[in-house]
């Protein structure tokens, strides 16, 4: 992904935050239908909190599924990088209260099983994954027991 490309994902996840605090969640808890959720997850390399707006296209009781898509980039989002190497993260589902989850990666099995319920949340994920040649990864969000 380019430069330019870069920024623009940071820009449009920063006016998201921005809207959700700004509105106190009345605009923005939902994109295309989903709910969204602020993941915070702890820098790999900086050591400290990061936080990103996310669409969950799948959400089972607690359970959480969040998509390492970055509109199809080669590269992974650097909060997927971070939680796999920190899966304990925090998150705030539609700008609701925040709470401790534990985040686990999607086996390839699970993967297989949630792949197209990903898709049929919106479609776009499945053009994101024609668009680029890694695994487009899932991420299943439980709440720390």
């Amino acid at each position: 992904m380019s430069m330019a490309n870069t920024i623009r994902l940071k820009i449009q996840n920063s006016v998201h935050r921005s809207l959700l605090s700004l509105t106190g969640g009345r605009v923005g808890k939902k994109v295309a239908g989903m709910p969204t959720l602020e993941l915070t997850t702890v820098g790999r390399k900086s050591g400290r909190d990061h936080t990103v707006v996310l669409m969950a296209p799948v959400v089972e009781g607690d359970t959480i599924v969040i998509v390492g898509s970055r509109a199809g980039d080669a590269a992974h989002p650097a909060w997927f990088l971070n939680l796999r190497e920190t899966p304990m993260v925090r998150v705030s589902v539609q700008h609701g209260p925040e709470r401790s989850m534990v985040a686990h990666v999607a086996t390839a099995d699970e993967r297989a099983a949630l792949w197209p319920r990903v898709c049929e949340a919106w479609k776009g994920y499945d053009r994101y994954q024609r668009r680029t040649s890694r695994e487009i990864p899932l991420v299943r969000l439980r709440p720390v027991a």
